[in-house]
């Protein structure tokens, strides 16, 4: 009988070149090195690949070097721009380039016509990760682009995270990760303003924030509904609280702003567009609509 585990633990560990090695790139190249990968690695500033180094890596002289040195080759650099210059100079013909460089839709659509032109193949991703959470639960990357590219790398691409591919257009790893960063963004303009409110007051943060997390929690699965309505077009139908409800509510969260001494700054956007959205003429709705108003602004 074979001893699958055995065998498939001891199996050659797919080589691989990293360009970057910042914060993010080390966590990467050191979870890829943890597993056993061969790793060449390469970074402007050649200090900044000691810490890989040390443990197993080898560090090239020049991108093209490193781009020279395996198949797979994966950027995580500071911008588009960055991975352009780095690899100006490198041969990609028969490469596959994985860029992890947080950029743009249209910066990755724009790369993969420009790797693809030079002969690579091309995969975008988005991390949605800070560097501690690399290697660990919870972390995962969105994947978009050449999609046997992904499927041939999936495990090597899995070691330092979770993987998750959203299509064939390079472009849709980038709109996923930018727009699950922007409804965090809302969600900390949110819990800024509410701590804000009780600042100075008697009330523990440690104690409200045990009150906090539940309750957006709880709130945060609205996204699902909205999804739904999204997708049926009723935006009216079983609405528990409707525009002209929550709109005529809001007026108590500015005069609390406001006896307290908080700039309501963080709040008023998104009232001035339920007021809007009211004023046009959906009071029965939800806030469903004002992705549609957004869309028209």
């Amino acid at each position: 009988m074979t001893d699958t585990s055995l065998s498939s633990s001891s199996a050659p560990r797919t080589p691989l070149t990293l360009l970057g090695t910042g914060a993010m790139g080390t966590a990467l190249g050191r979870a890829w090195l943890s597993a056993g990968h061969p790793l060449t690695v390469w970074n402007r500033t050649p200090e900044r690949t000691a810490a890989l180094t040390a443990e197993g890596a080898v560090a090239a002289g020049s991108a093209a070097e490193a781009v020279a040195a395996n198949r797979l080759v994966v950027a995580c650099l500071l911008d588009d721009a960055s991975v352009g210059t780095a690899l100006d100079s490198a041969e990609l013909a028969g490469r596959d380039l994985v860029n992890l460089t947080t950029g743009t839709p249209a910066d990755a659509r724009e790369r993969a016509a420009w790797a693809e032109k030079r002969g690579a193949r091309f995969l975008d991703g988005g991390i949605m990760a800070v560097p501690p959470m690399i290697g660990a639960p919870g972390a995962f990357v969105l994947y978009s682009g050449h999609q046997e590219l992904f499927e041939e790398h999936r495990d090597t691409l899995a070691v330092p995270a979770g993987t998750e591919y959203v299509g064939a257009d390079p472009g849709l790893a980038a709109l996923h990760d930018v727009a699950l960063l922007s409804g965090m963004y809302g969600m900390f303009a949110g819990i800024t303003h509410a701590f804000a409110l009780l600042r100075g007051t008697e009330v523990a943060p440690q104690g409200f924030a045990a009150l906090l997390v539940p309750w957006l929690d709880a709130m945060a699965g609205m996204a699902h509904e909205t999804a739904e309505r999204l997708t049926s077009g009723d935006y009216t139908t079983g609405v528990v609280s409707n525009l002209a409800m929550q709109v005529a509510g809001s007026e108590t969260l500015l005069r609390t702003a406001a006896e307290q001494g908080v700039s309501a700054e963080l709040l008023t956007p998104f009232l001035h567009l339920m007021r809007d959205r009211l004023a046009a003429g959906h009071a029965e709705e939800d806030t469903t609509g004002l992705v549609d108003l957004l869309r028209t602004r």
